[in-house]
This record gives C-alpha cells, sequence and structure tokens, in this order.
C-alpha cells in the first residue's frame, strides 16, 4: 500500500493574516493566529509528507491530534510547520509535529493520520449521508 519510512520530514510556511487568527478580545491589535488554523497547518503538513508516498487513489485522513499551542503569533509574521513520521503501524502514521514563528517555537505535539482508498471512504461518506 505505502512505503513511509519513519523519519519523512515536511516543513511548510504561512503568513499569519486576519482570515487565520481569532479577535475573542475585540482588539484588533490583539489578533493573532488561532488554535485551529495552528494545528491545520500541522495536520496540513503531514499529508503533504506522506501524499506523494502513498498508492494512487490513496489518501490519508487525521485521526488524533495532540498539540500544545505555547504561544500567539501575531499578524505579519510567518509561521513554519514542521512534521516527522515517528512511527507507522501498518496504514496509521504516527508524526512529532512542531510549529516556530520568527521569535520562538509556538506549538509541539503529535499526530496521527490513517491511510484510505479514497474511492471506499468516498462511498462509506456517501451511505452514511443517506
Amino acid at each position: 500500500m505505502a512505503d513511509i519510512p519513519v523519519g519523512t520530514r515536511r516543513e511548510e510556511s504561512l503568513v499569519v493574516t486576519p482570515d487565520v487568527t481569532i479577535d475573542f478580545m475585540g482588539v484588533k491589535d490583539a489578533r493573532v493566529l488561532s488554535t485551529p488554523n495552528m494545528i491545520l497547518g500541522l495536520e496540513r503538513t503531514s499529508r503533504n509528507a506522506v501524499l506523494p508516498l502513498l498508492d494512487p487513489g490513496y489518501d490519508t485522513v487525521g485521526t488524533h491530534v495532540n498539540v500544545y499551542h505555547l504561544a500567539a503569533t501575531p499578524v505579519g509574521m510567518t509561521v513554519t510547520f514542521r512534521t516527522e513520521v515517528a512511527s507507522v503501524d501498518d496504514r496509521r502514521v504516527n508524526f512529532k509535529v512542531e510549529a516556530f514563528d520568527a521569535k520562538e517555537k509556538i506549538a509541539e505535539g503529535t499526530h496521527q493520520r490513517f491511510i484510505v482508498n479514497v474511492a471506499r471512504f468516498a462511498a462509506k461518506v456517501q451511505e452514511k449521508g443517506k
């Protein structure tokens, strides 16, 4: 199905813009990268790390996230997401994930993805929606 070596790595970056921030304090200058968008960046980077290694017709879906959001990142700063395959157990791929802005580490944790046959997965989703 896939040959995913432990140690496979990927890095992706994102410039923090207002559309990926949270403004819960109601103060414009307090806008920071939201935790859901930070997790999305970590998940996307992990998926993209293994996608080229999968057979045609296969992809991955996220099944577990355990991440600490350590520091706030303001609008305009670039965040770098890093992922590394920590282990592979059949169709389950476990990652070590981290994120950094220009000043410090802003996130660390683990993420798990499961390899799926896209057509079979889509059929199950459609059946469930009926």
